[in-house]
């Protein structure tokens, strides 16, 4: 027969054990139905599993920031402790600083941002030019896009043969979900020339996203917010970096 007092331990401990579990549930659910795993990574053999606050993620996707996506996803979600990113890159990946890697960083530059319809858009790389063709529907959309490619890291030149088309819908308003943004926002933070070297940190509630962190200057303070506010489903940003050098008006 058990001690009394072990045996109460345990009667003590089940419904805590069913409340982790339970959690543990909702983290995995949640995070499946996040926009960045719906639509981002839907081409991507993601596996998780949650266990005491703890993700695990495992499988294979096909870039490496595709592997920073699911992680700064999943981190975003409520209830999660830490991520253990055990994701492998498939070995038909793009090599690093390739054309066909610097391409995919292009094209997701595009799609994560707010006011393009990419789509529409496609992207051809040799050599570090980029070349982008299809429709646009306005000339200020075909600049913009111009403008947000020559902005990655790597982008060498950029030839823009974007045509117009009245007919091309404008993207609507979406509502993303926090864990998302916050992916979307550190990954295009690592993509764009003058931020990726920088240490920030991203949150976000509702919609409006707080930048941490040390920039070097007040012009890459400012930076890190206008990347920020830029990306797909951002309503409004609070920047709460400092400058190594002293207090830079700016950016806020």
């Amino acid at each position: 027969m058990r001690p009394v007092p072990l045996l109460l331990a345990l009667l003590l401990a089940a419904p805590a054990a069913a409340r982790d579990r339970a959690q543990d549930a909702r983290i995995e659910a949640a995070a499946r139905r996040t926009f960045a795993f719906r639509v981002h990574l839907r081409e991507d053999a993601v596996d998780l599993q949650a266990r005491n606050g703890v993700v695990t993620l495992t499988g294979t996707v096909s870039d490496g920031f595709h592997r920073t996506l699911a992680e700064e996803t999943v981190a975003g979600l409520p209830g999660v402790r830490s991520v253990e990113n055990r994701l492998k890159v498939r070995p038909d990946a793009p090599a690093e600083a390739s054309d066909a890697w610097l391409a995919a960083r292009v094209r997701a530059a595009l799609r994560y941002r707010r006011d393009l319809r990419a789509e529409r858009i496609d992207v051809e790389v040799r050599e570090g030019i980029a070349t982008l063709s299809g429709s646009v529907p306005a000339a200020r959309d075909r600049d913009r896009a111009g403008a947000v490619v020559r902005d990655v890291a790597g982008v060498r030149e950029v030839r823009n043969t974007l045509t117009l088309d009245t007919a091309v819908a404008r993207p609507l308003a979406e509502r993303l979900d926090d864990a998302t943004i916050t992916a979307q926002v550190k990954v295009m933070l690592l993509f764009r020339r003058g931020t990726r070297t920088l240490a920030t940190r991203v949150s976000t509630y509702r919609g409006t996203v707080t930048l941490w962190g040390t920039a070097r200057t007040g012009q890459e303070r400012a930076l890190a917010a206008q990347v920020a506010r830029e990306v797909s489903g951002v309503r409004a940003v609070r920047n709460r970096m400092k400058v190594a050098q002293g207090p830079t008006p700016g950016g806020s």
